[in-house]
């Protein structure tokens, strides 16, 4: 398995294994694939060339099988996100999203960013215990899916990147 950071050329690779990920995981992330099914390739490019955001492909040979995405923090300017982490069913307990969190937390470091967070559904016990052996802890917030999907609760949670300039 090998972790490459895709490109703007590589909005295609990003919409099918996006999208990928939405459908085999759907109670995973907040969008839908049907939301993000009509998306132009202008939209799938901006993801690709947005300032201070990157997204990383896990691969198998000659295959695209695992995604993330980091980048800033909503209105947080010294934090990101860890965004859309996904292995496929047939790379998983390869190590793969142990890669990509690894690789999304060396990104984010050299970036300069302070603390690293994201949501992890609560149903998610894989993905949670992932995150904590990459030192991950919970922040305190709780949240919901926007409806229909509000009956599924998620945790925030963040590991400190750089002592001295986190909150």
């Amino acid at each position: 398995m090998t972790v490459e950071r895709l490109t703007g050329p590589g909005w295609e690779r990003l919409r099918a294994l996006r999208l990928r990920a939405l459908r085999d995981a759907p109670e995973a992330f907040w969008r839908r694939a049907d939301e993000e099914e009509a998306s132009a390739p202008a939209q799938w490019r901006a993801l690709l060339t947005a300032p201070r955001r990157a997204w990383f492909v896990g691969r198998d040979v000659d295959r695209d099988v695992g995604l993330v995405s980091v980048g800033p923090y909503h209105d947080h300017p010294r934090d990101a996100g860890l965004w859309s982490l996904w292995v496929a069913p047939e790379a998983r307990g390869t190590g793969l999203a142990d890669a990509l969190v690894t690789t999304g937390v060396g990104w984010a470091r050299v970036e300069g960013f302070a603390r690293l967070r994201l949501w992890a559904a609560d149903r998610n016990a894989a993905a949670i215990r992932l995150y904590r052996r990459h030192g991950f802890t919970p922040t305190g917030a709780v949240g919901t899916f926007p409806p229909p999907r509000n009956h599924i609760t998620e945790h925030e949670l963040a590991v400190t990147l750089d002592e001295e300039a986190a909150p």
